[in-house]
């Protein structure tokens, strides 16, 4: 039998509490890096799994080279 769940999608303000960031800095990285969302609801911009992972890299590389810890 197939699977049918549907993917786990996240607006901006979503990503930024799940990796415990303000908003304009997911913000930034989203224009910034050009990552286009995969759906929207409305006028909310839905990002996936991969997207989020690519944030939160861009987040961590740029922590790493401001030497900021993660606390």
């Amino acid at each position: 039998m197939m699977s049918t769940s549907l993917p786990t999608l996240d607006t901006p303000g979503r990503i930024a509490s799940k990796l415990n960031v303000p908003l304009h800095r997911v913000q930034y990285i989203i224009k910034s890096r050009k990552i286009a969302p995969v759906a929207y609801a409305g006028r909310l911009r839905l990002f996936n799994r991969e997207a989020v992972a690519m944030i939160r890299h861009v987040i961590n590389a740029i922590d790493a080279k401001r030497g900021v810890r993660d606390e």
